[in-house]
Order: C-alpha cells, then sequence, then structure tokens
C-alpha cells in the first residue's frame, strides 16, 4: 500500500518540473492546498444530501402546494394479474409478437395492452410535485452559489487578468474564501454524483453520470496540483446557466408557460454564449496557451486539459439538443401547432408522451367490451421540461 501511496503522489506527476510536496507545505506565513483537505467533502456532501431533503418537504413541497401543483403522478394502470406478471417478471417493453400473444389471451385490443404498459412505466415515475421540489432545491443551491462565487471573483486579479492564473505559479496561497467556495462545490456534486441513482432518471442519465464523474475529477485535481485560480473561474462560469434552466423548469411545472418559454430562451443563449464562447476563448485558452507559456506543461497538465475537453464535448451535444428543442418549436409553431417557445415536450423528457398513440382509433368493436374496463379512457402523460443540465451540470 505504501508503494501504491508513493506511486500515485508522484511529484513528477502532479507538479510542474523542480517542485516538491515539502515546497507547497503550510506555513505561518502561507496557507497551500492539500489533498487531505478534500476529506473533508465526504461528510460535507452527506450534510448538503439531508439539508436538501429537509429542504423540500419543508420549504419546496408548501412553496408548490400554494401554488396548486398537484401531488398526483400519473394515471394508475387498470390492476390486471396477467399483465403485472409479464411486466414484472419479463419485459415491461413487449415485443410485437408478445403483444399478439397477450390480446389473444386477454381477448384485448393491441392498443389497449400497449397503453397498459405505457401507462404501467409511467406509474413508477415521480409526480410534478416531486419534480418541482427537485429543481427548486437546484434552484436555490445555485442561485446561492453563483451569488458567492461572483462576489468573491469580482475581487480577484486573475478574473480581469487570465495570466494571474498562472504567475508564481505554484506557490499561490489558499484564501479562506477560495478553500470554502472549491469544498463547497465537490460537496455539492459528491452529493449529486450519488443521489443520481434515487433522483427523477432521465435519459441522459449515463452523460451526466460522466459529467459529474469529469467534474469532481477537475475540481479534486485542480486542488491538488493548486490550479485553483483557474477553477472558480471554470465554476462559476458553468453556474450560470444552471439557475436559468432551474428556474425554466419551475414555471413550466406552475404552468406559467409565457414565463417559462422566457426563461428557457434566456437559459439557450447564456448557455451557448458561456459554454461555446466564454468558455473555449476565456478558459481554455488560458488553460492551454497561457499557462504554457509561463509555466510549461507537466504530466497531470495534460490529465486536466483532457478533462476540460471531455467537458466541452458535454456542452457541444447539449448546445446540439437546446438547438434541436428550439428549431422543433419554431417549425410547429409555424405550422399553428403551438407557441413557437413552447418547450413542455422536450427530447430529455423523462415521462413518456403518448400523444401519438392517444390519437389513434378506439378500439375496434370486437373487443369493445373488454378494452372499456378503464383503459379505454387512458390519457398519456406530458413530458416536462426537463431541459439540458449542465454541471451540472463543470
Amino acid at each position: 500500500m505504501a508503494g501504491i501511496l508513493v506511486w500515485f503522489w508522484n511529484e513528477r506527476f502532479w507538479l510542474p518540473h523542480n517542485v516538491t510536496w515539502a515546497d507547497l507545505k503550510n506555513t505561518d506565513e502561507l496557507t497551500f492546498p492539500q489533498a487531505e483537505d478534500l476529506y473533508l467533502a465526504c461528510p460535507l456532501a452527506f450534510c448538503i444530501f439531508m439539508i436538501r431533503l429537509v429542504f423540500e418537504r419543508f420549504i419546496a413541497r408548501p412553496c408548490a402546494l400554494g401554488m396548486k401543483i398537484q401531488a398526483n403522478g400519473p394515471q394508475r394502470a387498470q390492476p390486471n394479474a396477467i399483465l403485472e406478471k409479464v411486466f414484472t417478471a419479463i419485459t415491461k417493453h413487449p415485443d410485437e409478437k408478445r403483444l399478439e400473444g397477450l390480446s389473444k389471451q386477454l381477448d384485448w385490443n393491441v392498443r389497449t395492452i400497449q397503453r397498459w404498459f405505457r401507462q404501467r412505466r409511467n406509474q413508477e415515475k415521480p409526480s410534478t410535485l416531486a419534480r418541482f421540489c427537485e429543481s427548486m432545491w437546484r434552484f436555490t443551491f445555485y442561485l446561492y452559489i453563483f451569488t458567492y462565487g461572483v462576489r468573491f471573483l469580482k475581487k480577484t486579479p486573475w478574473l480581469w487578468n487570465t495570466r494571474e492564473c498562472w504567475y508564481n505559479y505554484p506557490y499561490q496561497a489558499l484564501t479562506v474564501d477560495l478553500h470554502y467556495y472549491y469544498i463547497l462545490q465537490l460537496s455539492f456534486y459528491l452529493s449529486l454524483l450519488f443521489s443520481q441513482f434515487t433522483d427523477i432518471r432521465r435519459k441522459d442519465f449515463l452523460l451526466m453520470f460522466m459529467h459529474h464523474l469529469a467534474t469532481i475529477a477537475l475540481i479534486t485535481f485542480s486542488y491538488v496540483n493548486n490550479m485553483v485560480r483557474v477553477g472558480t473561474l471554470v465554476m462559476c462560469l458553468h453556474d450560470a446557466a444552471d439557475v436559468l434552466l432551474e428556474a425554466a423548469k419551475m414555471t413550466n411545472y406552475a404552468k406559467c408557460q409565457r414565463l417559462c418559454n422566457l426563461l428557457f430562451v434566456m437559459f439557450a443563449l447564456v448557455f451557448m454564449s458561456s459554454r461555446l464562447g466564454v468558455f473555449p476563448v476565456w478558459v481554455l485558452n488560458t488553460t492551454l496557451f497561457e499557462s504554457w507559456e509561463i509555466v510549461g506543461p507537466f504530466p497531470s497538465w495534460w490529465v486536466f486539459h483532457l478533462l476540460l475537453l471531455l467537458l466541452q464535448a458535454l456542452h457541444t451535444f447539449w448546445s446540439y439538443l437546446i438547438v434541436r428543442i428550439a428549431c422543433r418549436a419554431i417549425s410547429r409553431g409555424k405550422a399553428g401547432k403551438w407557441n413557437p417557445l413552447h418547450v413542455s415536450k422536450d427530447d430529455r423528457s423523462d415521462i413518456e408522451s403518448s400523444s401519438d398513440e392517444d390519437e389513434a382509433p378506439p378500439p375496434s368493436h370486437k373487443h369493445h367490451s373488454s378494452s372499456s374496463n378503464g383503459t379505454n379512457g387512458a390519457h398519456g402523460t406530458n413530458g416536462y421540461l426537463t431541459g439540458t443540465s449542465c454541471h451540472d451540470d463543470h
């Protein structure tokens, strides 16, 4: 174990040439980032998760109920022992052959059976109230941490001159505000990483999981080798769009559609301008070129940039989704089908929309008696704006 630790903390990997860990030990005059500081993030992540539970129960939920957001989930499927057994023991998405067999066995229309399986899948989805509470928690945290980051950074020289991120590197002192900002961000993303398995499951689950891992790795890497100055720029830049995204979700759940549309447009503009414009031009420029000129590359420098480029790839993908949502909304608006800014059914809607099936003809008279047993009047649940989460969205 000792040999593994020595190999992992190899100074030739983590630090620039001719710099050792002993050079970065804390003194009475100066404090530097220490790897053991990061252990504090684990219990703090648990505390954040517990604070979230309390917030959602005693603050977000009363707010949602005050806005007339219902706690009811999607319409429940009619109880049926045969279909329930297939759903729980065999498949949640039966193929055409199995549907035909079930149709003959139950004397039900195939469309009715498809609708039953859709309702049964949606039955496990969270209610609008749960979605609102989750978004309100994230909105509150992002607003707080973004406000804190802006107030902190406007007093720093590296916000106005990014070359200050590398002057005298790595012998740059760690301030109390900077340490708090880093540990709180790391703790939040650790809590997101684990709560992702209990939160509302979305279609881009794996992408978000990879995003959280990359974010945690970036925060850890930049803290250990004292790239914290440029790290603060990355974190604050990413928080700007996330506040608007969660606000758009909340207004959509509250059915304030015009405000939702406005917030979504603002989110899209801020997201693409910050992630595809400011991030590569401002942040990647200083990490790739200014640091190369002032400090020079070293092994962990390459890993740091690999993670930054991974984030940029995710930014590009999510920007594509946003543009796709906007183009679809505009095209439908021109056709007179809906408001061109209406975004309540985006590509990441985590409740299956069934509008196509609900427009189908009613079941044939052959199976009328069976299909009228509560399933004939089923309606699909509209998807809600889940947006393109961005941290988390870093």
